[in-house]
């Protein structure tokens, strides 16, 4: 009897010790970045943003539901095919989420991360990555769609004249180029703006004044362009070397760190681009929060979009294990999933656009501004937040012309 007395206290120890390790094991979060290679800067100040919001939840907080997150940051150097064994090697360790960095990676893990039932949110908000099936794979805000829709709103409502404004699209020739072709295309069509003319060039053209004159020889009166900030230096002195005048407009990535030291006296004041974050400035908690986090953990010396865009991946990865927590009580990968599609409105300090996903909706919103890029490393709002094509857009600034 004293034999199975011991047994059984044995038993429950060993069953508790279990549960206390079920209960202490660290949440784990995996990111493919581009840390090297094409666009690296890009990559690596996501990776800070997102690094230093996790720290900041394990210090501060003490985790999410008395468990710590555990970051794994991995380099696939902007080569999907590396990306994509790197997703799968997540995958099998079982990760309980994960971030993934460009459009051609995450188009090419969707069967993977649905076989797997792991829910990703992804840096680069390509349209085609939300193609069904969308399962488990999330946008964090706006595509490249909502962006064109909204320089292109923009365009017509500061145009002066009794004419359509004249607008040529300047983009690379790669599908991230061609992104904002079909949409902007269909937009104007729609309200009354002319689309001169689409100029491609290949990733590692140097020198594009020919594409840029061809625009202004059609009349252009406004660039639009798709395409990483080293090729919007290359834009830049090829508007200036064929005498073109007008605003030059593109989606949120075409600034990083290295964008300012090379565009010093080319950016001046023709800059402009549709952004859905804060800016220093704006009276929100959620500056607030990326003040302190730059001053305390010093990995940036100011604020920068790429830095902003890792900080949002971070918040909305601890919101959805958050809920999780909250709604099914264990931290699991299909249980962050279905967290996720409860997302209705979540209020993120202001730091993004409030975020709604639904089972059959995964781009997080549809909100932006236009904010013209200064040579500071500042940028300024020319309108209010608008939702493309949603009621009347507010203009607080034009270009100077």
């Amino acid at each position: 009897m004293k034999k199975i007395f011991i047994f059984s206290i044995v038993l429950v120890a060993f069953c508790f010790s279990l549960t206390v390790e079920g209960w202490t094991q660290p949440v784990r979060l995996g990111a493919v970045i581009n840390l090297t290679g094409p666009a690296s800067t890009w990559g690596q100040y996501h990776a800070k943003g997102i690094t230093d919001y996790v720290r900041h939840v394990n210090e501060v907080k003490g985790g999410v539901g008395g468990r710590k997150l555990e970051l794994t940051v991995v380099d696939h150097a902007f080569k999907p095919p590396e990306g994509v064994k790197l997703v799968k090697k997540f995958c099998e360790e079982k990760m309980d989420m994960i971030t993934t960095w460009d459009a051609g990676t995450s188009i090419m893990i969707k069967p993977i991360i649905q076989e797997h039932k792991i829910p990703t949110i992804v840096f680069s908000t390509f349209q085609g990555i939300l193609a069904p099936p969308v399962d488990y794979i999330y946008l964090p805000f706006g595509s490249y769609v909502m962006d064109s829709h909204a320089v292109l709103e923009y365009i017509k409502a500061i145009h002066k004249g009794k004419d359509a404004p004249k607008v040529g699209l300047l983009t690379y020739n790669t599908t991230f180029g061609k992104s904002i072709h079909d949409p902007s295309k269909d937009y104007a069509g729609k309200h009354g703006i002319n689309i001169v003319g689409i100029e491609e060039f290949p990733m590692a053209t140097i020198d594009i004044s020919t594409e840029v004159l061809r625009l202004k020889g059609k009349g252009a009166e406004y660039i639009s362009v798709q395409m990483l900030p080293e090729a919007v230096i290359r834009a830049l002195t090829a508007a200036d070397r064929v005498d073109f005048k007008g605003p030059i407009f593109g989606t949120w990535t075409i600034t990083d760190a290295d964008f300012f030291k090379l565009g010093k006296g080319l950016i001046r004041d023709r800059l402009f681009m549709s952004f859905c974050g804060t800016l220093p400035g704006d009276k929100i908690w959620g500056m607030e929060l990326m003040d302190s986090l730059i001053k305390k953990y010093k990995s940036v010396d100011k604020y920068d979009t790429s830095y902003w865009e890792g900080v949002v991946v971070g918040m909305i990865m601890e919101r959805a294990v958050h809920r999780a927590s909250g709604l099914f009580k264990t931290i699991n990968a299909e249980n962050i999933n279905k967290a996720l599609e409860t997302f209705k409105d979540e209020d993120f300090g202001g730091l993004v656009p409030k975020i709604t996903y639904t089972k059959d909706k995964h781009e997080g919103s549809n909100v932006t501004r236009i904010v013209q890029v200064h040579e500071d490393t500042t940028y300024t709002p020319m309108t209010d937040y608008f939702s493309p094509g949603k009621g009347a857009i507010k203009v607080l600034r034009t270009p100077k012309r």
